[in-house]
């Protein structure tokens, strides 16, 4: 018999072996109970956190023979369900019958009655790849579905979703699986397959499967192929290239104490033998939050990466300004990973810049201290024995009370700009206020497809690597509300007529689209771009949807080509 892995054998049967997912199981568990069953649910949320497992529960506990709510898991119905073999319970993958003719074809069968159970359930998984045109000729079935027939659908991306099939739908968000119920889950299926143990290992596996059950059922799959049916955690170590905790905390000893050798020396150990430099840098920051919290509470149940020995030892050694700075330092490479070609580099300068901390401090520049010498104290002398004062020393004067000490405010002055760029234009009337309502511009779909089309990537690249420059002048004194309007989007689309912005906020886009401060806007980036362009703004929820739309157009060779589109920006305007 071929073998079956550990996340399809231990899938779970019933609503109370699922992992985490509390507040879906109760909330179905009581729709069961009370029999009001939607007509169709939609299940979002992180890839391995039990989307489809539950759909096959819900359809189980539709379907048992011993009533509706029941899982027996010994009746016909059950058991097929749980083999897949049921012929009402429908399992389609969306993302290879996502077209029109697919749909019609599932259209034309939902009439037909359930043949074994009492409803016949379609599970739409990878809902989010079907297209326009699927989702439209599913919309009026999936709105008034004959009585006998419930939808499930499963998706990642609940935002490529069109509005129209959402409001239809009742949505569950499945949350990431918590760290105590995924080892609690795996701890069970060792104990099960009477396999050795570490617990340090378990908790590595937890903390590579991210809130993902499947995945850490995977991973713990491939870790008892490499080392023959036994957990351990440097095998773990091996097999996924993480460095050991105890690693982990001499390096930040050496940082510490600027000792450069060891800490290159590490770090070329670790290079060497294949750690994740990415992971490295995210353990470590939550090895530093750890002492952080620890050094405030000396509450050992508040640490999840270390024993409280390291934490009290880390804690001592480290001053809270160097901790912090140490953070800082650490979440800047996590997000500059992102953008760098050679990680290694980036992460060897961090440690680098950590280890000369305190060399830095030292080179800046020194104030001396003033020496005050204290009056000598005179004994009465004889007369004849009387001492000559060579230098009278002034005595030191008593500092104020602390009650009595007055504290002069001072006003600080926001600075202003004394030369700006050639590109930032000069306004000399009164600051421009940035309306909050208005009359707004409004393009339709059509255009932006056409402005995707003929959109220049490098003139958006390179406009982006510009960005940064808008910091400097937020305090313009006419114009630094429009710049921090600006700042907070990002261009999306760059042509030689529009300049499209992304907002990560629909209020935002709304606001950079009111006619009186578009006019602002495009003046400011007219002149950053050296030409005069009308500048247009969607919210990041629209700019997904075009996307999608784009790609699904050119898949079917239905985009316009670039030569043939024209733009007049004149009645862009209108």
């Amino acid at each position: 018999m071929a073998y079956k892995a550990l996340y399809r054998t231990y899938r779970p049967q019933t609503f109370e072996e699922v992992a985490g997912q509390r507040h879906i199981v109760r909330t179905l568990k009581n729709a069961l109970e009370k029999n009001k069953i939607a007509h169709a649910y939609l299940f979002c949320g992180p890839r391995g956190t039990g989307k489809t497992t539950m759909a096959k529960l819900f359809a189980k506990a539709l379907n048992c023979e011993e009533g509706l709510g029941h899982q027996c898991n010994k009746c016909d119905n059950c058991k097929e369900i749980t083999e897949g073999t049921h012929p009402d319970v429908i399992e389609i993958d969306a993302a290879s019958n996502n077209g029109v003719e697919q749909v019609r074809d599932l259209i034309d069968k939902v009439n037909y009655l359930p043949l074994k159970g009492k409803y016949k359930v379609y599970i739409i998984d990878e809902v989010h790849m079907m297209t326009t045109s699927a989702f439209n000729a599913l919309l009026k079935t999936l709105e008034e579905p004959p009585a006998h027939v419930v939808f499930i659908l499963a998706t990642t991306e609940p935002h490529n979703i069109i509005p129209t099939i959402l409001s239809r739908c009742q949505r569950y968000d499945f949350t990431r699986v918590s760290d105590a119920d995924i080892k609690e889950r795996m701890i069970t299926v060792l104990e099960n397959e009477k396999i050795t143990y570490e617990d340090k290992a378990i908790d590595a596996i937890v903390s590579l499967a991210d809130g993902g059950m499947r995945d850490a059922l995977s991973i713990l799959d491939q870790i008892l192929a490499y080392s023959n049916d036994s957990l351990n955690e440097n095998d773990v170590y091996t097999l996924y290239g993480l460095a050991s905790t105890s690693e982990k905390l001499e390096l930040l000893k050496d940082i510490y104490n600027g000792d450069v050798t060891s800490t290159l020396k590490r770090m070329n150990a670790f290079s060497e033998g294949g750690v994740d430099l990415k992971r490295l840098n995210s353990d470590l920051l939550e090895i530093l939050k750890d002492v952080l919290i620890y050094k405030k509470t000396h509450d050992e149940e508040e640490l999840t990466q270390i024993k409280e020995d390291d934490a009290k030892e880390l804690s001592e050694l480290i001053d809270i300004r160097t901790l912090n700075t140490m953070i800082g330092a650490f979440l800047k490479s996590q997000i500059d990973f992102k953008t760098v070609n050679n990680i290694k580099t980036l992460f060897e300068v961090t440690l680098l810049k950590l280890c000369t901390l305190n060399d830095e401090q030292t080179e800046r520049v020194k104030v001396e201290p003033k020496i005050i010498e204290k009056p000598k104290t005179i004994e009465t002398p004889k007369p004849v024995e009387t001492p000559i004062i060579k230098e009278e020393v002034e005595p030191v004067k008593e500092a104020p009370k602390a009650t009595e000490a007055k504290i002069e405010e001072k006003k600080v002055e926001p600075q202003k700009i004394e030369s700006a760029p050639d590109w930032l234009l000069e306004d000399e009337s009164s600051q421009q206020v940035v309306e909050a309502e208005g009359e707004k511009y409004s393009l339709d779909d059509n255009l932006i497809i056409k402005l995707m089309v003929i959109g220049d990537k490098e003139g958006r690249k390179s406009l982006i690597n510009r960005w940064g420059e808008l910091n400097n002048y937020l305090t313009h004194p006419q114009l630094g509300d429009i710049v921090a309007l600006i700042k907070d989007g990002r261009p999306f689309i760059v042509t030689k007529e529009v300049l499209v912005m992304e907002y990560d906020f629909e209020k935002l886009a709304n606001k950079a689209n009111i006619k009186s401060n578009q006019e602002n806007i495009s003046k400011v980036l007219s002149q950053m771009l050296g030409r005069e362009v009308f500048v247009y703004s969607l919210p990041r929820s629209e700019t997904v949807r075009l996307i999608t739309a784009f790609h699904n157009l050119r898949q079917i060779s239905q985009l316009p080509k670039a030569n043939e589109v024209k733009i007049n920006l004149e009645d862009i305007k209108k």
